[in-house]
């Protein structure tokens, strides 16, 4: 497989060990023709994805994108 296309995502979030936690089994489920690696850091998430093409770069990054959202939006929503 040859991988194309390239995109890096980093989310700057005071919840990053949940979104990495959060998407962390997704990397399990493999988006067909891409290769994803998720990072957590100290305040930050980074969501590096790599395609064969730009339709499947495009699908997993709104994938991503979506889970990081929802697991953004539910440890706000637990802290207050």
């Amino acid at each position: 497989m040859t991988l194309a296309c390239r995109a890096e995502l980093t989310i700057r979030t005071r919840n990053a060990g949940v979104l990495t936690g959060a998407l962390s089994p997704e990397m399990s489920e493999k988006v067909p023709r891409t290769s994803v690696q998720v990072v957590g850091g100290d305040g930050e998430v980074a969501i590096r994805v790599e395609a064969e093409d730009l339709a499947s770069l495009r699908a997993a990054l709104n994938s991503y994108i979506r889970w990081a959202d929802v697991a953004e939006e539910t440890a706000e929503e637990a802290r207050r």
